[in-house]
């Protein structure tokens, strides 16, 4: 009985791995392929489109900042391969109007013919307890975080749909796959974007669109630098379990998965597992992904209860300190 189960087994294994690529989608040809990067004028959007354009792309940078928009431009065009190539360079805050978003990616598909992939990497991070937060900190980050995504999403997707090709790549976060302390309002907003992901991929992939979701762990950018200056002592402790990464390294992984198709981006080992730990519904591109999500499943929840108890007892150990500093200041 067991050798007839293990034989079933193995068989449907084999049959999985048969069929695997008739559902994998096409990779997306980078040369001459028009790619736009929301929040491409510094961190992980600039790194991207080097990135794009190191194979062949042609770039449209959206920021709000125009000076940072043209700097990052003179960078971007010292990677070209081509004569060719064009860095287009449009400001807007992609997360207040609606309008004025369709309106500039109108201008930039006039100017470099319609978008094949859209990566939506503008945001924004602000740290602090959930009650020391002010109301208008979570409405701002709801705003760039997850409606600088939708707008974007929104102004290129009819077009993708109809020329039946096309990626859609939301940065998110570690922090949009476990909520940690002091990120009540930067992990809801990027909560939010998986959930977007998930219904949207559901209605596009009919039309051979592909969406990604990256899930970058803290990585070395002036957005992060800024991130760090508001950090309570518990979200800098939690965050100093793990190594800091390049955005280059970061860049080079979302551009190689969103070419793929791939649903999940992640980075490293602790990406890996937390991207197989919170898969839940999440589309997979390949059976193989989904096999590698069922076989590990258990031993990686076995290792995040260790995290967590790391980070409950973090937690822990500063509410403590804290207490004894306000006996010693008030016995003092």
């Amino acid at each position: 009985m067991l050798l007839l189960a293990a034989a079933f087994l193995v068989a449907f294994v084999l049959l999985l791995y048969m069929v695997s690529p008739l559902i994998s989608p096409k990779p997306l040809a980078l040369p001459g392929a028009h790619v736009v990067v929301t929040g491409g004028s510094s961190g992980i959007g600039k790194c991207i489109a080097i990135e794009c354009y190191k194979q062949g792309a042609f770039i449209t940078l959206v920021a709000r900042n125009e000076d940072k928009l043209l700097q990052a431009k003179k960078e971007i065009e010292k990677h070209s391969i081509n004569d060719k190539q064009v860095v287009l360079c449009i400001s807007v805050d992609v997360s207040q109007d609606y309008s004025q978003v369709e309106n500039v990616i109108k201008q930039a598909q006039e100017k470099l013919g319609p978008v094949d992939m859209l990566v939506n990497c503008a945001g924004m991070s602000l740290a602090g307890k959930f009650e020391d937060l002010e109301v208008s900190t979570f409405e701002r980050l709801m705003s760039v975080n997850y409606l600088g995504s939708v707008y974007p999403s929104r102004a290129v997707i009819t077009t993708m749909k109809e020329r039946r090709v096309g990626r859609i790549v939301f940065v998110s976060s570690q922090a949009g796959q476990l909520g940690l302390f002091g990120f009540t309002a930067y992990s809801s907003s990027k909560f939010a974007i998986r959930g977007l992901a998930e219904a949207l991929q559901m209605e596009v992939k009919p039309y051979n669109v592909y969406v990604t979701v990256a899930y970058p762990p803290d990585t070395d950018t002036p957005g992060f630098a800024e991130e760090n200056k508001t950090k309570p002592l518990e979200t800098r402790l939690i965050s100093e379990t793990t190594s800091v990464c390049k955005p280059e390294q970061v860049a080079k992984q979302i551009v190689k998965d969103a070419i793929q198709g791939n649903f999940n981006s992640s980075i490293g080992s602790d990406g890996y597992m937390l991207s197989s730990l919170t898969c839940g519904m999440a589309p997979v591109t390949s059976i193989t992904e989904g096999l590698q999500q069922v076989v590990t499943m258990g031993l990686f929840r076995t290792i995040a209860l260790f995290y967590l108890g790391s980070f409950d007892s973090i937690v822990r150990r500063c509410m403590m300190q804290r207490a004894k500093s306000e006996i010693a200041d008030k016995t003092a």
